[in-house]
């Protein structure tokens, strides 16, 4: 087992700043090369210590800010066009890229792509979207998938 500082989120992990007991092999082919952790070291208990400072400077700013964002999020549609067949069956499925896209070009605000759980959406129609703002803070958004012309 390998120990390593998380210098980002990892969903199923932990947070930036959060020390983890992780598997060699996940440690050296995944966690350090993607700049999500770096080994711990003796001296790395200080930037654990900043990590921390940073994210609860963070967690604070942002309650605030992810709640009025939910306001928004939930008030309205979100339209999204999508290239269509016969029927309004889709080609392919709407990906939660397109999503926060379409979030972003509402004029809404940027929202991590990861953090949207989508239904499987194959055809036209209004859906609902979870998106996870912040801890303890999720908007149900509704998306009006309608046909690319």
């Amino acid at each position: 087992m390998a120990k390593v500082i998380l210098t980002n989120e990892v969903q199923g992990l932990g947070s930036a700043g959060d020390v983890v007991d992780v598997k060699n092999g996940y440690a050296r082919n995944y966690l350090v090369p993607q700049g999500y952790g770096v080994h711990w070291t003796r001296g790395g208990e200080a930037q654990v210590a900043q990590l921390r400072a940073a994210r609860d400077a963070r967690a604070l700013a942002s309650v605030e800010d992810a709640q009025a964002l939910k306001a928004k999020l939930q008030e309205g549609k979100i339209r999204l066009q999508a290239k269509t067949g016969t029927g309004g069956r889709l080609f392919g499925s709407v990906k939660p890229a397109a999503v926060a896209a379409a979030i972003a070009d509402a004029g809404l605000g940027q929202v991590d792509k990861r953090k949207i759980t989508l239904p499987s959406v194959k055809s036209t129609g209004e859906y609902k979207a979870t998106v996870h703002l912040h801890e303890g803070v999720d908007a149900v958004v509704t998306l009006q998938v309608i046909s690319q012309r």
